[in-house]
């Protein structure tokens, strides 16, 4: 016991349960030479002590002993063991007999001591103290009993049907009151009875196990020995207990993290082969099969382009819950990363009738597609995506999880190339189109290594006299087998494996370069030439259009940059027109491609400083066609009819006030050299180049 605040006031002779006229003075107390002291266990001091116990705390006076604080370097453990000895003082009329190292002055002794309760004059619960006689022990018995008090870990003993013998102070401010039966003690009776067999086989045993504590359910690292009572002789168990409990929470959340997905808490694409094994082993025993699903968010990746990032992963999680919100309990969703989800649909036995297991899953396509494609308001932002799906299923298709994922993402893209927002079942034939495109894709990489890409040049002509005005620039392919590939067959499969960009700046730079020769040559022919999604919106899309510039020496008053409505609708107006304002600052002259099919704002389109809009009448109905030429003179922007193949469509060009037209009705597209030759005839036509600011610009850019 060491040294903790000022006391309680009581009578310093005389306790307080001592008979009416009771004079300290006339007992015999100060000539015991058993040492006795009141110790207040709440402040931490002695408030009496006779003569003898005067000599053992070494004090001059009771005053003296009185004013130490004993409490000041108590331990955490001998505290809480005080506090214990408190509580049973209170509870009931209880005793205790035990060995304690006091610290009189600092100095270490061992006292046999034995402990009861006392009220103090304030009626709070003090503690009446007897030292029995110094314990004459070694030094290392001393420490073991020491460290029994303090150490953290919590020691039992019990007797052989499993009540408690001893607890050091660990144990006893875990064990939960009126829990002194060991057994007891367990949550799980079937981890209880595991031990249990162990410890019988093997005279001890060890286990991590869920005990009933005053802290509720705790989880323990256990070791349980057979071994002797030392004061009966009796068959006895001590029990070693340490709580692992944060270190199994940590473990939970460790176990977690690795098969779920933090942003959603969908589970991730560790889950896959665990969940179909559950699924499939329910397949076997009760018949039916199992669909999987695999989703792909149509528009995704231009949130995350236009908004960034924390608006994408906002959106993701609104997605996540309506997945949840459209399965059975059962079936499952997975995320795979990014906009990819995974998901796996228990099919019943009796799945194959009333249309068999694809009637069931087009309906849940369908209510997938009709949830996804919602609208998603995240503050300020209305934005809307749509599931493209692919869908295999087990076992008409594939017994093993893998493969029947990779058949379902071979139909997610059939799916794409459907149009996107739409479902596709894995047939057989998908899979030689996949291994022919990854062939393609490989041969285009060549391909743009080794330079066997080249341009052809379609000549425009103006409508009313027959000019030549200029060309488009049209990307063409020297196959070494098949000869020239026209890019219809070909761009969409560059635009999977991110050839697109490459090539997209190979072929400006290209055009640019004939530009320059023909502008040495005396031409001042317009060049048109497509411009790719990148160079349009990546942050060093002006910076790579410069270098450009630089290493072609191209006038760019005299290329002319074609973009979709597409690409002009995939960003806010305001950052679209910034942008255009910045390419006509450069100089480039500016058009737009697929004038009056794409998702473009006739008003958005007003505002925009555009030279030229491109329809294709001979693709529309005629009715269309007319409204998207008044469209384009209400505009007041000049066209450019392209498809252009008879004398009959020319006039109607003609009469609804088109400008320009290219097409076979003049000309197919033509080697450079060619295209030289029709512009070298045709040299007194060719018209003057509009200064950046005039014309048009200076008209829709004000």
């Amino acid at each position: 016991m060491a040294d903790a605040g000022p006391g309680p006031a009581i009578d310093q002779e005389t306790p307080r349960d001592a008979p009416a006229g009771f004079d300290a003075a006339c007992l015999p107390l100060d000539r015991l030479t058993t040492p006795l002291w009141v110790y207040d266990i709440d402040h931490g001091r002695v408030v009496w002590a006779n003569a003898a116990a005067l000599l053992l705390w070494q004090a001059a006076s009771r005053e003296e002993l009185a004013a130490r604080d004993l409490g000041r370097e108590l331990s955490a453990s001998v505290a809480r063991k005080l506090r214990q000895y408190q509580e049973d003082f209170i509870a009931c009329d209880a005793s205790f007999v035990e060995v304690w190292t006091l610290y009189p002055n600092g100095r270490p002794r061992p006292v046999t001591a034995a402990y009861r309760g006392l009220r103090l004059a304030d009626g709070r619960m003090g503690m009446l103290c007897e030292a029995l006689g110094d314990v004459e022990a070694r030094a290392d018995t001393l420490r073991s009993a020491e460290a029994l008090v303090h150490t953290s870990v919590m020691i039992a003993l019990y007797d052989h049907e499993g009540e408690l013998l001893y607890r050091n102070p660990a144990a006893r401010a875990v064990l939960p009151p009126g829990q002194a039966n060991f057994t007891a003690r367990f949550v799980d009776a079937a981890a209880r009875d595991t031990l249990c067999a162990a410890l019988e086989q093997a005279g001890e045993a060890r286990m991590v196990a869920q005990l009933r504590t005053a802290r509720g359910p705790r989880w323990h690292d256990m070791t349980l020995r057979r071994c002797r009572d030392s004061a009966t002789g009796r068959p006895a168990l001590l029990v070693s207990e340490v709580d692992i409990s944060e270190l199994k929470e940590a473990e939970r959340k460790a176990d977690y993290l690795a098969t779920h997905d933090t942003l959603t808490g969908l589970p991730n694409r560790a889950s896959l082969h665990p969940l179909f094994a559950r699924l499939r082993g329910r397949a076997l025993e009760e018949g039916g099969g199992i669909a999987l699903l695999f989703i792909d968010l149509d528009g995704f990746k231009h949130v995350n382009d236009v908004f960034g990032h924390p608006v994408g992963d906002r959106l993701l999680v609104v997605v996540a819950q309506r997945l949840r919100a459209c399965l059975r309990a059962g079936d499952g969703v997975i995320r795979l990363g990014g906009d990819e989800f995974l998901l796996l649909i228990r099919l019943p036995p009796d799945a194959g009738l009333a249309g068999g297991p694809q009637a069931g899953i087009d309906a849940l396509a369908g209510r997938l597609r009709e949830a996804l494609s919602q609208p998603i308001q995240l503050a300020e932002h209305r934005l809307q995506v749509t599931p493209s799906i692919g869908i295999s299923l087990y076992p008409e298709h594939a017994t093993e999880v893998d493969l029947l994922a990779q058949q379902a993402d071979l139909a997610l893209y059939e799916a794409k190339a459907a149009g996107r927002n739409a479902w596709r079942y894995f047939l057989p034939e998908m899979d030689q189109r996949a291994r022919d495109r990854l062939a393609l894709e490989e041969q285009l990489r060549a391909a743009l290594q080794q330079e066997e890409f080249f341009l052809l040049f379609q000549p425009r002509l103006s409508v009313q006299e027959g000019r030549v005005l200029g060309a488009q620039a049209v990307l063409r392919w020297r196959h070494p087998q098949r000869g020239p590939v026209d890019p219809e067959d070909f761009l969409r499969v560059c635009a999977e494996p991110g050839l697109l960009d490459p090539l997209g700046q190979w072929m400006l730079l290209a055009a640019a370069r004939q530009q320059a020769r023909w502008a040495a040559q005396g031409f001042g022919a317009v060049l048109a030439v497509k411009l790719y999604p990148r160079l349009f919106r990546a942050a060093d899309g002006l910076a790579l259009l410069q270098r450009i510039l630089d290493e072609s020496g191209c006038d760019p008053r005299r290329l002319e940059l074609e973009v979709t409505e597409a690409m002009l609708a995939a960003e806010p107006p305001e950052l679209v027109r910034a942008r255009l304002i910045e390419l006509r600052g450069m100089g480039f002259r500016l058009a737009v491609e697929g004038f009056g099919s794409g998702p473009a704002s006739p008003v958005a389109l007003r505002s925009f400083p555009l030279d030229r809009l491109k329809l294709a009448p001979a693709g529309l109905p005629a009715d269309a066609a007319g409204l998207v030429a008044s469209l384009g003179r209400l505009l007041g922007v000049p066209m450019l009819a392209e498809g252009v193949e008879s004398l009959v469509q020319l006039e109607w060009l003609r009469a609804e006030g088109i400008d320009d037209y290219q097409g076979e009705l003049c000309s197919p597209p033509l080697p450079a050299g060619e295209m030289a030759a029709l512009l070298r005839a045709d040299r007194e036509w060719v018209l003057p180049v509009e200064s950046p600011g005039e014309g048009v610009l200076g008209r829709l850019g004000e």
